[in-house]
């Protein structure tokens, strides 16, 4: 069973049960086109703990918390668990920030890019250009040399930190759950309406998170990994398991009246093209060069990987920066500070790039 997940046709049947299930979400209460996103998911728990004060977006995602347990479990159950840091951790947790305003002025990452088009939504178009482009330049540092170092074995409980965040928030959700028309509970925030207010029953996002965590480790799933080995090797395994995810979370809009084309009226969805184009962009060089999409960076995390947690936490730390900031886009469209903010990171994505480079012997 671990070897099928290894296969071509272990990453193509975790592509379609991630896509389904995405699709089954947004049919049980999530936001259109938003069965699963890392991004702005992780933005509503950034919310939900207080870290910005946007209140439409606050409530502690379960999903999260699953895929990091989830990945956890895989890890433990088949002795993959590895804890490892030291990688340049400042590095990834800027590169995490930018990733996530890059993914916020498209809203969405690389997941809702996917679902997004599996919805009918036209402006995903841009934002999957965007996204291959952002990839493409960081092969390009590849071939030259770009290296954040060799992450070092380390203690157990240096992977396990994550995790152990995760169970806390999950705790949380128990211990302060959502009172009937009360934007708070305890110290959680709740959206009372707007994207954070539209979720999934808490056990079904839950289970749902668990479940890919646990099937995304053990095939090492990853959207921007997919367009990576393309690009630089021709290789299509992990692409083909994104291509899975997409026309299985096709199908299943269809079947549940889920499918709607074209660029206006989308749900959490902007029609400003170039900027679709330009957020993604930096978010795709930011994933290509800290090694991983959200996804993926969550479930390493999982397995114990240090400074994939880093990258994580720098994303929740850029959800605040981004809504603190005005730097988020909106249905209307970017405003300048987010504009500003895509050039900024582009150009610390690039200082990053030319300069962490392994010296030749």
């Amino acid at each position: 069973m671990l070897n099928f997940f290894a296969s071509r046709k272990g990453i193509i049947f975790v592509g379609l049960v991630i896509g389904c299930l995405a699709a089954l979400l947004q049919y049980l209460g999530n936001p259109g086109n938003m069965g699963i996103c890392v991004a702005c998911f992780e933005r509503d728990i950034a919310g939900a703990v207080g870290l910005h004060r946007a209140g439409v977006v606050q409530y502690m995602r379960p999903e999260i918390i699953g895929f990091v347990l989830g990945a956890l479990a895989a890890a433990l159950f088949s002795k993959d668990f590895r804890p490892r840091s030291g990688s340049a951790p400042i590095v990834r947790f800027v590169l995490g920030v930018f990733a996530m305003i890059g993914a916020l002025v498209f809203l969405g990452c690389p997941w809702r890019a996917i679902l997004r088009l599996a919805g009918g939504d036209l402006n995903s178009l841009f934002g999957l250009a965007g996204l291959i482009v952002g990839i493409g330049i960081g092969t390009v540092f590849f071939r030259q040399g770009y290296n954040l170092g060799r992450s070092q074995k380390t203690y157990s409980s240096v992977g396990l930190i994550l995790p152990l965040v995760m169970l806390g928030f999950l705790v949380l959700m128990f211990l302060y759950p959502q009172t009937a028309d009360q934007p708070q509970s305890g110290v959680l925030f709740y959206s009372l309406k707007g994207p954070g207010a539209m979720h999934a029953p808490l056990f079904i996002s839950l289970g749902v998170g668990l479940l890919v965590g646990v099937l995304a480790q053990r095939s090492r799933f990853c959207t921007m990994g997919a367009f990576r080995d393309l690009i630089l090797f021709r290789q299509v395994h992990l692409l083909s398991g994104v291509v899975a995810l997409l026309a299985a979370a096709f199908v299943v809009n269809l079947i549940l009246g889920q499918f709607h084309m074209g660029f206006e009226g989308q749900p959490v969805a902007h029609t400003q093209g170039l900027w679709n184009f330009m957020g993604m962009v930096l978010a795709g060089l930011c994933f290509a060069l800290a090694g991983g999409c959200p996804g993926r960076q969550l479930f390493m995390a999982g397995e114990g990987d240090g400074d994939a947690g880093v990258f994580v936490l720098g994303m929740i730390t850029g959800a605040a920066f981004a809504h603190n900031f005005g730097l988020a886009s909106s249905p209307k469209g970017v405003g300048p500070h987010g504009i500003a903010a895509v050039f900024i990171g582009l150009a610390v994505c690039l200082f990053i790039g030319l300069t962490m480079r392994k010296k030749a012997a």
